[in-house]
């Protein structure tokens, strides 16, 4: 009974996070896949399973490559200037479109590194550099960097400010990063490797 019930826990920790992973793509696909479907059933006149999905990540990579041109940043500046004057789509664009950017490699105001503040109450916070700046108090510009330490499933948190030699830049990706606040911390590899302030241009 001892063997069966310690084969039966861990296949059922096995199992259901693929379950659950295999029942949120399905979930997703059929959303997406909802969406285009309809109009291509009146065009063809046959339903063709991810025929949708197909197209929406066709459309999605058309709107990268433009947004990544000349011409196409400036008509995304101005319509992103535009939209925040609409009442109702200003107060779900603007959290939705700053929380998306977060997690963009290309965006320089979205989570750079993992990163390492010591806090005299709580020990060493984890959180994310999310800026570089100066401070000038009357003794030279001083390099200081903002750390965004997540308190509840990344998106409330405190924004620690510190000198950059106070904080320590372990080998984790900000992919890395997110799974182990996701997890609440027990995604944290059994090993780390920090690093000083070298790597921070400010």
């Amino acid at each position: 009974m001892n063997w069966l019930r310690r084969t039966f826990i861990t296949g059922f920790f096995v199992t259901v996070p693929l379950l659950i992973s295999v029942a949120a793509l399905v979930w997703i696909f059929n959303i997406v896949d909802g969406f285009t479907t309809p109009l291509y059933d009146r065009l063809i006149g046959r339903r063709i399973p991810g025929l949708g999905t197909v197209s929406t990540a066709i459309a999605i990579v058309l709107v990268g490559a433009v947004a990544r041109n000349v011409i196409g940043r400036r008509v995304l500046a101005r319509t992103e200037a535009w939209l925040p004057r609409v009442p109702v789509f200003r107060t779900i664009y603007s959290p939705v479109k700053q929380l998306i950017a977060a997690f963009s490699p290309d965006n320089e105001s979205g989570f750079k590194r993992v990163v390492m503040v010591e806090d005299p109450r709580r020990g060493w916070a984890l959180g994310f550099l999310t800026r570089e700046f100066t401070l000038d108090r009357g003794r030279g510009p001083e390099a200081l960097i903002a750390v965004f330490v997540p308190t509840n499933n990344l998106y409330l948190g405190d924004v620690v400010v510190c000198e950059p030699e106070r904080a320590v830049f372990p080998d984790i990706t900000v992919e890395e990063g997110i799974r182990i606040f996701l997890t609440g911390g027990m995604a944290m590899p059994p090993s780390v490797r920090g690093g000083g302030a070298q790597g921070v241009r400010v």
